[in-house]
């Protein structure tokens, strides 16, 4: 049995999480939980599974939380996702956080040479050559939970490397690709209104301006170590395939299912098992069509400004994430508007000091000095 330690279990991804762990219950038990502000549901979730180690950021709800569970240990504070990732007994932690927030935890985990079930972005985007040298290091794993990472992991997989000629994610194009709007007029509610998948309001609004689609383009690049222009990122709103890999000898795999986090999710937990499951299955005799498009990489400035982060490297991308990120929250608090989201990012990438190869101070730094910035604007 393997013992699993969730961070952000409230978020759509860790709920996700917890239903296939109930789902195998003889396979997988949950040791450590990490929640933010639903408090209601974390509590419900802690009454159910029975975690030894709980982690919230604020004393008081953890201390709520404390005299109705006597028997859990919880930490509290700045620091308390390390601190659950450092005291815990675990094989796989699930990295579900949303933010610059989830790199030390992933830190403490790749250190003690355990299984990351990545599905926190941010880590791999600001501290991706870090991360993979870490897991090198102490031979720890980081498996990718993400839709189309895990497709490109599991079309990858007992290939050689040496054979590819590119990863092509996949893109759903989010609730604008093909429509014509003024993106001055959008609204938190439209950009919020994704067709295919029910995610955070972070990531569901990344997916409107390609910005999610551009930071797996820098993820895939540290994740298989492939080169960005050997990554393309291709169109496809039915989101049945969920990315592919053409080889040098021109073919091309691809991984299809439906559009359910709990397959890759499973999928990470699992590996290199394939569990049986009662999750929906893909039916392609109901599917009239799967198409494929070009992203407009003007009408999606995001998605270019990823681009050319990753190839300027250094600190550029953590630069473009964390401008992103508050850029993100000041639209969703209507104080400025979904046009001038990728304004914020491209001004923030133009003016900063770069660093070739950046430690860990480093990279925290710029992401604190951005975010202060655009805080106090």
């Amino acid at each position: 049995m393997k013992k699993i330690v969730i961070l952000g279990s409230t978020g759509s991804i860790g709920v996700n999480a917890l239903s296939v762990i109930k789902e195998f219950q003889e396979k997988f038990r949950v040791v450590g939980l990490s929640g933010f502000s639903n408090l209601s549901l974390l509590s419900k979730q802690i009454a159910e599974f029975k975690p030894e180690f709980v982690a919230l950021p604020n004393l008081k709800d953890a201390a709520a939380l404390k005299n109705k569970f006597k028997k859990t240990i919880f930490f509290s504070g700045t620091d308390n996702l390390v601190k659950l990732t450092e005291t815990a007994d675990y094989d796989i932690l699930v990295a579900a956080v949303v933010g610059a927030v989830g790199l030390p935890p992933v830190i403490s985990g790749l250190k003690r040479g355990k299984r990351i079930a990545i599905a926190n972005k941010e880590p791999l985007v600001i501290a991706g050559k870090l991360l993979r040298n870490l897991a090198k290091t102490n031979r720890a794993e980081i498996i990718p939970v993400d839709s189309e990472h895990s497709a490109v992991f599991q079309c990858l997989k007992n290939e050689n490397k040496q054979g590819v000629e590119n990863i092509l994610l996949t893109a759903s194009g989010g609730p604008f690709f093909s429509k014509k709007i003024d993106f001055k007029k959008v609204t938190p509610e439209q950009a919020l209104a994704h067709p295919n998948w029910s995610m955070g309001k972070k990531i569901t609004i990344d997916s409107a301006t390609m910005m999610n689609k551009g930071l797996e383009v820098i993820e895939a690049r540290w994740l298989f170590d492939i080169p960005p222009e050997n990554i393309k990122v291709i169109i496809h709103p039915q989101s049945v395939i969920h990315s592919m890999v053409e080889f040098k000898d021109g073919s091309t795999i691809a991984q299809m299912g439906t559009a359910d986090m709990k397959l890759p999710i499973q999928y990470a937990l699992a590996f290199p098992e394939r569990l049986k499951n009662s999750f929906p299955k893909l039916n392609l005799i109901e599917r009239e069509k799967l198409t494929f498009f070009k992203p407009d990489m003007n009408k999606f400035r995001c998605l270019k400004l990823a681009y050319q982060a990753i190839k300027t490297g250094g600190l550029a991308p953590a630069v473009l994430n964390a401008a992103n990120e508050i850029a993100v929250n000041l639209f969703l608090n209507k104080k400025i508007g979904f046009n001038q989201i990728p304004d914020i990012v491209e001004n923030k990438l133009n003016n900063f000091k770069n660093a070739a190869n950046p430690s860990l101070e480093e990279i925290m730094n710029t992401d604190y000095k951005i975010r202060f910035e655009l805080n106090n604007i």
